[in-house]
């Protein structure tokens, strides 16, 4: 009879909040500022993904997304109303010539300079002792 697997509990689902303000934060700019990112958090979303974090990990994540989340807020104010929207901040041309047919090299006159030919190909060297 086949063993029977178990599933760890799940943990219980937090409700999603919204982020709290405090109109009286510091900021990179004149507007309110999400408090920043708590180690309960990061825990959280690390055991949502099945990590196993040590303390040390847990306060190098907080502090990197923490700085990650400051950033998303700079941006996020940002005035971009009147910006076009872009793909590429500068303008993309095909700077690559027109593809026109020329005449090449004189198949007999090249094969006449190499030191070795095998049916009308040049004949190199065997190396690391491949067989043909």
């Amino acid at each position: 009879m086949p063993e029977q697997l178990t599933a760890e509990p799940r943990p219980a689902r937090r409700p999603a909040a919204s982020p709290q303000v405090d109109p009286a934060a510091p900021g990179s700019y004149d507007g309110p500022v999400a408090q920043p990112i708590s180690k309960d958090d990061v825990a959280h979303v690390a055991r949502l993904a099945r990590l196993a974090l040590s303390d040390d990990e847990l306060e190098q994540y907080t502090s990197q997304l923490a700085g990650v989340l400051r950033h998303a807020a700079d941006i996020e104010a940002l005035d971009i109303d009147n910006v076009e929207a872009t793909a590429h901040p500068f303008p993309l041309v095909n700077v690559l010539r027109e593809d026109v047919p020329t005449p090449s090299l004189d198949r007999d006159e090249v094969l006449a300079q190499a030191p070795e030919v095998d049916q009308e190909r040049f004949r190199i060297p065997r190396i690391l002792g491949e067989a043909p």
